[in-house]
C-alpha cells in the first residue's frame, strides 16, 4: 500500500524538483541498461560488438548534452529543442487552436484522447512552451514504469505516477485517494497545470471515449474534504478543459492492428521486452502528416453525475477532432457509411500517399489498421455504439 509521510506526502508518484535533477541526471549517466537503450537506437553496430565501448560514448554524450542543466525547467528546454526538431523532420504541421481562449495565468486540467504514449501531451507541452506558458504535469500508468531509469526520465519531465498495479481493493482506494489528493493539491494549491488522458490506455482502435471512472477519481479528493460536494462543484474547482489531437498518421499503427489482431485471434496479446520503448520511439521519429491540437472550453459546475461530465468531454473532443483526407479513404477502403466520405478534402497526392502505407500492411491486419483511421469519421457521426 502507498503510504505518505507529513514532509513530502507525494514523494512516491510526484515529478522530481529542481534540487533532485542534478543526482537523477548523474543517476542515469551511471545507468548500464539506460545506456544500452541509448546506444542500440544510435550506435546499433557498436553496441552489438564492442558494448562496453558504445557505453562509454553515450556516457560521455549524456554528460555533454546536459552539463549545466540543474534544474527541470533546464532539462525541459533541451527537450524542447529535440520536439522542435521532430515536428521538423516528421510533421508536415502542427497546429493549436484554442490556447489563446485559457488564461495564461490559470491552472487546467486538460484532459482528452489518447493515441501516442509520450507525443500527446509533450505537443500539449511543446504548444504550452511555446506561447511562454508553463507546461503541465503528466499523468503516466505505473505499467509504463518497469525500469528504474525510464520512471526517472519520466519524472524529470515532469510526470506523475497513476497507480494501475496495486493490488487489492483497499490498496487500490489509497492509490486513487492520493492520486486524487495530488491532482487537486497541483492545480488549487500550486496552480500547476495537469494532462491526464480520457481513459487507461491508447484507443488503439480509434474510438475516443471517456472513462467515467476517471471523472470519479478526480472528485475523489473534494468530496472527500466536503461530504456536500457535487460532482459539479468539484469538477468546476480543477477548471477541467478538453483538449483533442488528432494525427493525419500514426506512426504505430501497423503495431495497433497487430495487438488487435492477436486479442481477437488468441484472446489476449502479450507485449515482448521494452515494447512500451520501442513504441515511444517509433512515435517520435515516425512520420506524421499533419498534427492539430485544439484546446476546449473549461467546463462548468452545472453537472450531477460523471457520466454527465464524460458525455461533455466526449462532445468536445470529438467536435474539435480533425478528420484528414487519411481518416476519409480509410473509410471509402471499408465500404462503410460512403455517405460521409468527404471527397472533396482528398487530393490525388493524398490518394496516393494513403495506398503506399495500406499496401505495406499484411492482409490479415488491414481491417484493424483501416478501422483505426476511420472509426473517428463514425463516431463523430455517432454511428458507434457504446459496445465499440
Amino acid at each position: 500500500m502507498i503510504e505518505k509521510n507529513d514532509q513530502d506526502p507525494f514523494a512516491t508518484i510526484r515529478p522530481y524538483r529542481d534540487d533532485e535533477v542534478v543526482a537523477v541526471l548523474e543517476r542515469l549517466a551511471h545507468c548500464d541498461e539506460f545506456l544500452d537503450a541509448i546506444t542500440r537506437y544510435r550506435l546499433p553496430r557498436m553496441a552489438k560488438h564492442m558494448p562496453w565501448l558504445a557505453r562509454l560514448l553515450a556516457r560521455q554524450g549524456l554528460r555533454r548534452e546536459m552539463r549545466g542543466t540543474d534544474s527541470v525547467g533546464g532539462f525541459q528546454h533541451k527537450i524542447a529543442r529535440y520536439m522542435s526538431q521532430m515536428i521538423e523532420q516528421s510533421t508536415e504541421s502542427f497546429t493549436i487552436e484554442g490556447l489563446d481562449k485559457l488564461d495564461g495565468d490559470t491552472a487546467y486540467l486538460f484532459i482528452g484522447n489518447h493515441r501516442d504514449i509520450a507525443l500527446d501531451p509533450a505537443f500539449v507541452n511543446y504548444a504550452l512552451y511555446c506561447r511562454g506558458r508553463d507546461t503541465v504535469r503528466i499523468a503516466i500508468g505505473d505499467n509504463l514504469l518497469q525500469k528504474p531509469f525510464v520512471t526517472d526520465l519520466m519524472r524529470l519531465n515532469k510526470s506523475f505516477v497513476v497507480p494501475r498495479s496495486a493490488k487489492g481493493k483497499r490498496a487500490m482506494l489509497a492509490a486513487y485517494q492520493m492520486l486524487s489528493d495530488y491532482i487537486r493539491h497541483s492545480l488549487v494549491e500550486d496552480n500547476h497545470s495537469i494532462w491526464l488522458a480520457q481513459r487507461e490506455g491508447r484507443a488503439k482502435n480509434g474510438i475516443d471515449r471517456t472513462d467515467a471512472a476517471i471523472i470519479k477519481m478526480l472528485s475523489i479528493s473534494r468530496r472527500q474534504q466536503d461530504k456536500n460536494a457535487s460532482i459539479g462543484e468539484a469538477i468546476s474547482e480543477l477548471r477541467l478543459a478538453p483538449v483533442s489531437i488528432s494525427y493525419e498518421y500514426d506512426p504505430c499503427d501497423l503495431q495497433k492492428a497487430k495487438e488487435m489482431y492477436a486479442v481477437l485471434q488468441e484472446g489476449r496479446y502479450e507485449k515482448v521486452a521494452f515494447e512500451d520503448i520501442f513504441s515511444i520511439a517509433a512515435g517520435i521519429t515516425g512520420y506524421k502528416g499533419n498534427v492539430k491540437l485544439v484546446f476546449g472550453t473549461p467546463l462548468s459546475g452545472n453537472f450531477t453525475t460523471t457520466e454527465e461530465v464524460a458525455a461533455e468531454i466526449d462532445r468536445q473532443v470529438l467536435e474539435h477532432y480533425t478528420l484528414f483526407p487519411s481518416h476519409y479513404l480509410a473509410l471509402e477502403a471499408t465500404g462503410q457509411a460512403p455517405d460521409l466520405v468527404d471527397h472533396s478534402r482528398i487530393t490525388q497526392q493524398d490518394r496516393q500517399r494513403f495506398n503506399a502505407r495500406l499496401a505495406e500492411v499484411p492482409e490479415e491486419l488491414k481491417p484493424w489498421w483501416l478501422c483505426q483511421y476511420a472509426n473517428p469519421v463514425l463516431n463523430r457521426a455517432g454511428r458507434i455504439s457504446e459496445n465499440n
